[in-house]
């Protein structure tokens, strides 16, 4: 067995194969891979209408006369079960389409379970299930699958137009990782030489073409311009190291010789350069890979390679849970494996280096965000009360220590920041200083709309964060009562920054706002309620200069708006409340001034 290479033409993947291919045009011929396949040359027709005349086939829709336009066929079957994907390489500057039919029969091929039609209006490299291998949203691919062993599915790929120079299919997803070399059934491959190859151009392929009763083998190979003799080949297999189509001629006694073909592609190899340590803050901030993938690359081309990164060795290994581009560091020290893979061949990488993440902790603070002082002339220390000595301390107010104290109200910024080297890790916390004093309450006024309906309003000296309760009530932040029941209340005004209360006793009655005593049996007498919750309240009226008019205590039947036996004229009267409190004192209700009308 000798190891043929050619020396006279070596050109890119797409460049070289593009004079020859596996390609079948209709389903029936449909190419049977077990594992991924190379670059083929671009598509040319469709052959048989394999949708027999239909105009749709899921979101594959009719062009010019048929379903397919430029179309190529393959078939695979699962051998394990687990989740499977697969991705279309092609040119960035063409638009391919793809439709995956879940049968064993051409006749009977149903509605796809996977489709993708679009433009490639984004410029991608791949379509296909799963997920794209460059790590990009990509609305060309399609939901994984989850796949069960003996399960078939045919493969219809598609172009719209005569510009296209050829795709790859890699198989993808976590059924690979788990069983990479029986994902797939092989058995459903008759060809001798076995299915398409693709392999790192690192990698020796042996095509094996051993026949029990073959008496020759004759090898050859077409690079583009036809099958051409392998000089000195005659045995059963070949060592080759350049991609092309290769054909085996297997002679045997009784004339009835065998010829198998087959397509071998070789994809560079990546190398992955050192690359430079990281250092970051811990803040939240991102760390952009796309900046690494020129280190890793070197000189190798970010077209033809694709870098990702991984949190461990073992994934780096297998491609799967790739860290996002901009990764954001979460511990002190991390080690980032990097993992430089052939867009052509996904089983053509290197994850031999890797590099840390030093990450600096920022300094911690813990003081208060908010600091209520009460009284007139507060003055209050903000700030880290215990320093550090490597970090460097600044106030928006200009001072430089970690504790520092303030005689007015506002908002004070510490700026704290750890040193390391060239890299400032600072944290920023504000505190809010708010002066308050207790409320006082200047007065309270009680209006009342009529003798069932009243409204208490309370003033305060001053402007506050206050709450407001009428006796055991629940607190409120209005000032406003309504409808109190009849009788003594507290009213209480408290800063909600602890920074004391002020109470007020009131009392509420019922009255009238006017009554007119005409005899007709009608608000002939004008009279006060409630005052049976009180302790021996008294009603004091007097006309609007003062003069005692008449006086009520809660077992008097109203007044009749005479004085003397005199009848009074119509006008506004005024009215005061005395009782004895809860103390046992007697005292004049407070807030309680208030007139009513005598109309006749």
């Amino acid at each position: 067995m000798t190891k043929y290479g050619i020396t006279i033409l070596l050109l890119n993947l797409f460049g070289a194969l593009s004079c020859f291919s596996q390609v079948a045009l209709d389903c029936v011929n449909a190419i049977p891979i077990c594992n991924n396949t190379p670059i083929n040359a671009g598509t040319d027709g469709y052959g048989l209408d394999d949708f027999n005349g239909a105009s749709v086939s899921g979101c594959i829709t009719q062009a010019t006369g048929t379903v397919e336009t430029n179309s190529a066929w393959y078939r695979f079957r699962a051998a394990e079960t687990g989740q499977l994907g697969f991705n279309i390489g092609f040119d960035s500057n063409e638009d391919w389409d793809f439709a995956l039919y879940k049968t064993n029969d051409c006749g009977d091929l149903g509605e796809p379970i996977r489709c993708n039609y679009f433009d490639n209006s984004d410029d991608s490299i791949y379509i296909g299930v799963g997920q794209d291998p460059t790590g990009v949203a990509n609305i060309q691919y399609e939901d994984w699958l989850e796949v069960s062993p003996n399960e078939d599915y045919y493969l219809l790929i598609n172009n719209y137009s005569n510009n296209n120079s050829g795709f790859s299919i890699q198989f993808s997803g976590n059924i690979f990782v788990e069983f990479p070399n029986s994902a797939l059934d092989c058995n459903i491959i008759d060809n001798l030489l076995g299915p398409p190859k693709i392999a790192c151009d690192n990698e020796n392929i042996v095509l094996d073409a051993t026949t029990s009763d073959a008496i020759d083998y004759e090898w050859y190979l077409d690079i583009g311009a036809g099958y051409q003799a392998i000089p000195g080949e005659s045995g059963p297999e070949l060592n080759v190291a350049v991609s092309a189509m290769y054909r085996v001629l297997v002679v045997r006694p009784s004339g009835n010789n065998l010829i198998s073909e087959t397509q071998v592609a070789y994809a560079p190899a990546p190398f992955t350069y050192e690359l430079t340590d990281e250092t970051a803050c811990l803040d939240g901030t991102a760390i952009d890979f796309n900046a690494k993938d020129l280190q890793a690359l070197g000189d190798q081309s970010s077209l033809e390679f694709l870098v990702t990164y991984h949190a461990s060795m073992n994934e780096a290994m297998n491609g799967i849970n790739a860290l996002p581009k901009e990764y954001i560091p979460t511990e002190t020290l991390e080690t980032i494996f990097v993992r430089t893979t052939s867009v052509e061949n996904g089983s053509c990488y290197d994850a031999t280096e890797s590099f840390d993440i030093n990450s600096i902790e920022l300094p911690y603070l813990d003081f208060e965000t908010s600091v209520f002082i009460c009284g007139d002339t507060p003055v209050v220390a903000i700030g880290q009360t215990i320093p550090d000595s490597d970090y460097n301390y600044e106030w928006s107010s200009g001072q430089n220590t970690s504790l520092i104290t303030v005689a007015e109200e506002g908002i004070y910024t510490l700026s704290v920041t750890n040193l390391v080297g060239a890299l400032q890790c600072i944290t920023v916390r504000s505190v809010t200083v708010i002066f308050s004093r207790p409320p006082v309450i200047s007065d309270v006024t009680i209006l009342y709309e009529d003798d069932a309906s009243n409204v208490i309003s309370v003033f305060l000296e001053e402007d506050g964060d206050f709450d407001y309760q009428v006796d055991n009530e629940e607190p409120q932040s209005s000032s406003i009562f309504n409808n109190l029941f009849p009788g003594e209340h507290t009213i209480t005004v408290t800063d909600l920054n602890g920074c004391g209360l002020d109470s007020k006793d009131i009392v509420v009655v019922g009255f009238p706002k006017f009554f007119t005593p005409n005899a007709d049996g009608v608000n002939d007498k004008w009279k006060v309620d409630g005052l049976s919750v009180l302790d021996n309240p008294v009603i004091t009226i007097y006309n609007r200069y003062g003069k005692l008019l008449y006086q009520l205590n809660e077992d008097s039947n109203g007044w009749d708006g005479t004085f003397n036996g005199v009848l009074l004229p119509e006008s506004d009267y005024w009215f005061k409340l005395s009782y004895t409190n809860s103390l046992g004192q007697d005292t004049n209700a407070a807030y309680i001034n208030n007139h009513f009308t005598l109309k006749r």
